[in-house]
């Protein structure tokens, strides 16, 4: 049986990966044919550039284990989101080999649709057969705990809502009694730690969670060499929940286990979805609004003395300077030592000026500070270098926020947190926001900023 289970889910490993080229290879093939056009040399070229950049890009990314506990609906727009990065690649090759123009636009563009709606449903059938092979009853290993805590009782409570992970907690051994522990309801204690061994292999336990925290080492160590004389695999959960964890996760560097406490969201692929989707969405947005940006330059030029586009030094991704653009919206250029943040009825700014600031179309500019690489669309506002080296003195883990790029809009932004920070509070809150962002972004968290910044955004009672 576990034979079986295990070719299954081998075949099911590589299935995930040869089926999106294939499908994108056959979409194509596919739609030409609907159509009665010739499959001849621009759509094999096409197909092959495609399906070579699916292989890279359409595979599942993470563990089986993450993948099975993915939810739909992030899956699938994950999927749509590599989808649109794979199209803009292809794009950018037919505008600098001009060639877009041999093919059929009704074919192009029938494939485009059709492709991420079969990728998607593939995907979630292969995940669905492989959830319904690993849920079996019989496949369920057998788990206790050595040290009841939160970090061990979160674990537990994990484990039992997904049966993906087949295993089923059968309970904790700790020091303490029941009562001192206060346990919640169906959890049981075994034993105390000097019994752990002798049970495991009493009752054939075939996994063990050491859960006790890092100050009791010697403990762990101990725990471990008593544990040796069992078949059971053993795993140690560190209790890291202790610290404010930004991005954790387990690795290794040449063979050095190492867990990462504080780090970027845009590794690797991440990176490129994020790069993608900035210049994707910054390119469909300025198209329309140039000819806008043109008008406001005019008007800020001849309403009032001085440059329509207002440059200022702002911190970066790691601190690194920038320089941010916006059209300018006061009749005083600031960038020293010391900035004053505007204020509802402050006096330096133009008539104009009053009206970009409400509707957010002075920061407009910032499209090309994007396409430069400088800012994303989402992420940390960026602030004056005055206030960052203000604000860095007086908030706890402000300087994180710049671990990613700084964005045009961002979760702090579309909850609420805009406009002038008249007390230590407000950017208190704006910080914690950012840091939000940072611990759970994902391709779909952006894309609901980009909506919501979109829907009530532009208008809002504290931009002024």
């Amino acid at each position: 049986m576990i034979f079986k289970q295990n070719v299954s889910i081998m075949l099911v490993t590589v299935l995930q990966a040869v089926l999106p080229p294939v499908i994108v290879f056959g979409c194509l093939y596919f739609t030409a044919s609907l159509y009665g056009i010739p499959f001849d040399e621009p759509f094999q070229i096409l197909s092959i550039i495609a399906t070579a950049i699916g292989i890279a890009l359409l595979r599942p990314s993470g563990s089986m284990t993450e993948h099975l506990l993915a939810e739909r609906v992030p899956m699938a727009a994950g999927i749509l989101i590599r989808w649109i990065a794979l199209l803009g690649i292809l794009l950018a090759i037919g505008y600098a080999t001009k060639l877009s123009s041999q093919f059929s636009r009704r074919v192009i563009l029938t494939w485009m649709v059709l492709t991420p709606i079969f990728l998607i449903l593939i995907t979630l059938l292969l995940r669905e057969f492989t959830r319904r092979l690993l849920m079996v009853p019989a496949n369920a290993r057998s788990v206790v705990f050595a040290g009841c805590n939160d970090v061990s009782l979160s674990l537990s409570e994990r484990i039992l809502k997904n049966s993906e992970l087949c295993m089923k907690v059968v309970g904790f051994f700790d020091d303490r009694s029941a009562e001192r522990l206060e346990l919640p309801g169906g959890t049981s204690l075994l034993g105390k730690l000097p019994e752990l061994a002798t049970y495991v292999r009493s009752k054939n336990i075939e996994v063990i969670f050491i859960a006790l925290p890092i100050r009791h080492v010697r403990r762990v160590m101990d725990l471990i060499d008593e544990l040796r004389d069992t078949t059971a695999s053993i795993y140690y959960v560190p209790d890291i929940l202790v610290f404010d964890l930004i991005q954790a996760r387990t690795g290794e560097i040449m063979g050095i286990p190492v867990v990462s406490m504080c780090e970027t969201p845009f590794h690797g692929v991440s990176g490129f979805i994020k790069r993608a989707m900035d210049v994707f969405f910054s390119l469909l947005i300025l198209v329309p609004v140039l000819p806008v940006m043109g008008i406001i330059a005019l008007l800020i030029k001849f309403s009032s003395p001085g440059p329509a586009i207002f440059r200022q030094r702002r911190y970066g991704l790691d601190g690194r300077e920038i320089t941010v653009y916006k059209f300018r919206t006061m009749n005083v250029i600031e960038d020293g030592l010391r900035i004053v943040q505007a204020s509802k009825t402050d006096a330096r700014i133009t008539p104009i000026g009053k009206f970009l600031r409400r509707f957010s179309l002075d920061e407009l500019p910032q499209l090309f500070n994007v396409l430069q690489g400088r800012m994303s669309l989402v992420g940390p506002r960026p602030h004056a270098v005055a206030h960052n080296e203000e604000y860095r003195k007086l908030i706890k883990g402000y300087m994180m926020r710049h671990k990613v790029l700084p964005g045009i809009t961002g979760l702090a932004q579309v909850n609420g947190c805009r406009g002038e920070t008249a007390n230590i509070e407000d950017m208190q809150a704006r910080v914690n926001f950012d840091l939000e962002y940072l611990r759970h972004w994902s391709p779909m968290l952006d894309f609901k900023i980009l909506v919501l910044t979109a829907l009530h955004l532009f208008g809002h009672e504290r931009a002024y």
